[in-house]
Order: C-alpha cells, then sequence, then structure tokens
C-alpha cells in the first residue's frame, strides 16, 4: 500500500482556500491520490495545481522502494524533457537581448557543429532544433562524462550523425538537438548549462527545490526512478539515478517539487512576468513559444501542434500548452491553459504513470477550465482487417530496428529490436500485433507502458510505401 497523502507544510499565501474549486480539488486528492498510485504500480508522486496564484499540493507513496522514505509536496522529482522548454526560455531570453538569432543558422554560434551531412548542418537553424524538425537522428545519449565540459563534448560527437530528412521538412522528436540549442546557451552566456539555469530561471523565479543534477538533489528529499525487471515483474528501484549529464539540456537531470515547476509554467502564463513582478522573458517572446511551428502526425498522447519548446494540444474546450518527460523510472506531466491561468503537474517515479496522469488532469482541467481532455487511444475490436503493403517493411534509427510485416490471416505484427542505451538498459526485442486507427496509423493490440501505442506512417518511396514510421520519432523505411 502506498503511503498516505501528505499536503505542503511551507506556510504560502497561495495555498488552498484561495479558491474554492482548489479547495475541493485539494479534498478530493487528499482521498484518492494514494489508491490511484497502489491501482496502477505507482511508487510515489507528487501533484501541482494552480489558478492564477493561488496553488495547491499533494504528495503520496515513497521516493524509494528501496529505502521506504515517504513522498512530500515538497520531494524533487527529475522533469525528464519538460527541462525543454527551460532551455528554450533560456534560449528566449538571448533573443531578447539581441545575442540570439532564432532564423540564423546554428553555426553563426557554433562554427565547429558538424553531421553526417555537412550541408544539411550547415543549413540547420536555432527555430529548427526548438521545434524538433532539424532532421538528423536525435535519440543520442552518448555518455561524455560529468564534467562542466559535457555538453561541448557530446555536441562533438554528433559529426556521423545522419539525417533523416531535410531540415524543416517535418517533425521528428530531437533529443540532441536541444543539447545543441543548450551549448548555443552555454557559448552565449559564457557560463555552464547548469549555472545558466541557476542565475537566469531559478534566480528570478525564487525556486527552493529545484536541482541541475545528483548533488543538489540529495539536499532534498530526492526521488529514484522505478523501473520493471520482466515482462510481468514489479516496478524496482532503478540502478542509477539519472541518464548522463551530457544530455542534461534535453532533460536527463533536472529536477524538482511540482510547486517550484508550476512557478515555471505561471511565468509563462503571465506572459514572461515572475511570482514577485520580476519579467524573466520577454511577453512577445513568451507568447511566440505557444505559437504553431510544426503540426505533428497522430500520435495519441503527443500535442497536435508544436511551438518553440511547447507542446500544443487541441483539445475540446481550450487549447493547451505542456510537456511530458521520462528518465529512468521517472515519468512527469505538465499542462496549461493560457487564458484561464490553469497548471497542473504530475510528478511520478515509476509504474503505470500514464493511468495517473490521465485520471488527474482529466479532473483538474475539467473543473477549473471546461477542458475535455481526451482519452488514451485504444484500437476497435471490431477494426476490419486491411491490406497493409503500404506499411510492410523494415524501418531503422539508431534507438532500434523495426519490421512491420503481415502474415497470411491479415495480422499485422511490428517486431522492435532495441539498440544502443535501449538494448544496454536490457530491453529486449518486442513483437506487438498492430490494428488500424485513424488514416495512415496503425495502433499497438496490447498495452505496454500504460498505452496502446500508435505507429503513424507518414511520406511515400515513391512505389506507394510509408517513407518513415513515427513513433514521435521518425525511422526511415531502409528495406522492403
Amino acid at each position: 500500500m502506498s503511503q498516505a497523502p501528505s499536503e505542503s507544510l511551507s506556510p504560502s499565501p497561495s495555498g488552498a482556500g484561495a479558491d474554492p474549486r482548489l479547495d475541493a480539488l485539494h479534498a478530493w486528492l487528499n482521498g484518492r491520490l494514494a489508491t490511484l498510485l497502489d491501482e496502477h504500480q505507482v511508487p510515489g508522486a507528487a501533484v501541482a495545481v494552480s489558478v492564477g496564484d493561488a496553488v495547491i499540493d499533494v504528495a503520496a507513496g515513497v521516493l524509494s522502494k528501496r529505502t521506504g522514505v515517504e513522498a512530500t509536496p515538497d520531494s524533487v522529482f527529475q522533469i525528464g524533457s519538460i527541462t525543454k522548454v527551460w532551455t528554450t526560455t533560456l534560449a528566449m531570453q538571448l533573443a531578447d537581448e539581441g545575442k540570439l538569432a532564432l532564423d540564423a543558422p546554428v553555426r553563426d554560434y557554433l562554427p565547429e557543429f558538424a553531421l553526417a551531412d555537412d550541408a544539411a548542418a550547415a543549413a540547420i537553424t536555432v527555430r529548427q532544433l526548438m521545434c524538433h524538425v532539424s532532421g538528423f537522428e536525435g535519440d543520442l545519449f552518448t555518455d561524455t562524462g560529468v564534467g562542466d565540459d559535457c555538453i561541448e563534448k557530446f555536441v562533438a560527437t554528433l559529426g556521423d550523425a545522419p539525417q533523416l530528412f531535410p531540415p524543416g521538412e517535418r517533425f521528428s522528436y530531437n533529443n540532441a538537438g536541444y543539447c545543441v540549442l543548450g551549448r548555443i546557451v552555454e557559448v552565449l552566456r559564457e557560463k555552464t548549462y547548469d549555472a545558466c539555469l541557476r542565475d537566469h530561471l531559478f534566480a528570478p523565479l525564487g525556486l527552493t527545490h529545484a536541482a541541475t543534477g545528483p548533488y543538489e538533489a540529495i539536499l532534498h528529499r530526492a526521488a529514484v526512478g522505478h523501473i520493471p525487471t520482466g515482462p510481468d515483474a514489479a516496478f524496482e528501484a532503478a540502478p542509477a539515478w539519472a541518464l548522463p549529464r551530457s544530455n542534461s539540456a534535453a532533460g536527463s537531470m533536472l529536477a524538482m517539487r511540482p510547486r517550484d515547476l508550476l512557478a515555471f509554467a505561471r511565468m509563462h502564463l503571465a506572459d514572461g512576468v515572475g511570482p514577485d513582478g520580476t519579467r524573466v522573458l520577454g511577453a512577445q517572446s513568451t507568447r511566440a513559444m505557444r505559437e504553431r511551428q510544426t503540426d505533428v502526425p497522430y500520435l495519441g498522447l503527443m500535442g497536435d501542434r508544436w511551438g518553440l519548446g511547447w507542446e500544443i494540444f487541441d483539445w475540446p474546450g481550450a487549447t493547451v500548452v505542456g510537456h511530458d518527460g521520462g528518465t529512468l523510472g521517472q515519468s512527469a506531466y505538465l499542462r496549461a491553459v493560457p487564458g484561464q491561468d490553469v497548471a497542473v503537474a504530475v510528478l511520478t517515479n515509476g509504474g503505470e504513470s500514464l493511468a495517473v496522469y490521465q485520471e488527474i488532469v482529466e479532473r483538474v482541467l475539467g473543473e477549473l477550465a471546461g477542458v475535455e481532455v481526451p482519452p488514451l487511444p485504444a484500437p476497435d475490436p471490431d477494426a476490419p482487417r486491411i491490406d497493409a503493403a503500404r506499411y510492410v517493411g523494415t524501418y531503422s534509427s539508431g534507438v532500434a530496428d523495426t519490421v512491420v510485416s503481415q502474415d497470411a490471416d491479415g495480422r499485422i505484427w511490428a517486431e522492435r529490436t532495441p539498440k544502443g542505451i535501449f538494448a544496454q538498459l536490457g530491453g529486449g526485442p518486442e513483437r506487438t500485433e498492430l490494428a488500424p486507427a485513424r488514416e495512415d496509423s496503425l495502433i499497438a493490440v496490447e498495452r505496454r507502458h500504460g498505452m496502446h501505442q500508435i505507429h503513424s506512417f507518414v511520406g511515400d518511396d515513391g512505389d506507394g510505401h510509408a517513407l518513415y514510421l513515427h513513433t514521435g520519432r521518425a525511422d526511415r523505411r531502409v528495406a522492403p
């Protein structure tokens, strides 16, 4: 059983009581969170909700199954790729100061920037890094040590990173691109990425429970991620606290309590003004981050569009911005509703966290903003069999090779073999049956990692076959 929920002990004028709707949600979270975690094997979680300056926060469960230390609202959890919105914000501050032009080539700031395709490397712009349309393969997690030069060293390893498509052509989620963006911030600020976070965001936002790495996280009650030890095994504490520091600008290290994450989100909802009235980011830049830059294939959980850093969700009732994050056994979810000044953060350390996110965010946004959060995608048991000739083939990336096939009975299969760091973490080949979903997309029949994953097929190789298998990242067809 999970530990009972605990409430924030820090006195604040922005606690429960400022809004009766928050009072009701606070009571519901106190009564529901521990049970919800038990239902979905989530060891621990912390949640914060805000309307304007009024904030409530609740936690339940444990930070580590090894130690049994109780989670509290002041516990710090890794926020994973939500960090990318922070990195974008650091870069937009530089744009406000006239030191960075979004449509300038990356090489204007990093002359040494190199990829396998030199013409692409010369053409890629800062904006394209921010909205994941740079086109080079980005799921690269090379460990270049823990020194202050680790991001610089990481960027230097990209010389053989392949180009999947021309810069600007389409969306493909790119972690390495954000490491490049983080390095630009370092060069223009003449300080480390971590120092930029502390000096230009932590300080003006007044954050007290935020950590750029393990040496700061250990000063707080810090969550440990939990991962499954087998196909049907329980979630156990991960073998390490974080991914390599070289990927910190993409989301491998940053940790904080949910209340501090909402201080960042509320600054964005206030068009760049911090909690004490300090201007943290220009109003024009803040709004520009929420504007559409590119569309995203149907993927179920991801946004419909992408801005500068932010995912954009076109949900019934309002447009919502947010981002998710996943690290070694920790998952984080942030959603905010511009114009209604509502935000919610759900931070977890393992288990089937998507179900926890779905129930909490659905209730919070429904009651506070009149937003209908779409259900997670599910296969239609009555979906007819289709001819999958357009989809059949082998698709490859640095993360995995995926073979899509159709058997004599018309059933469609995807066999995915992890590569690189994902194979090292113990991931073996997985064979998944797929069923028709929307046009040019298939859905996994079995639920894994909390959801039925959508597989979208985009582009055309000239012979009627999809050019890419898109699951957030575009894997290129390499064989029929």
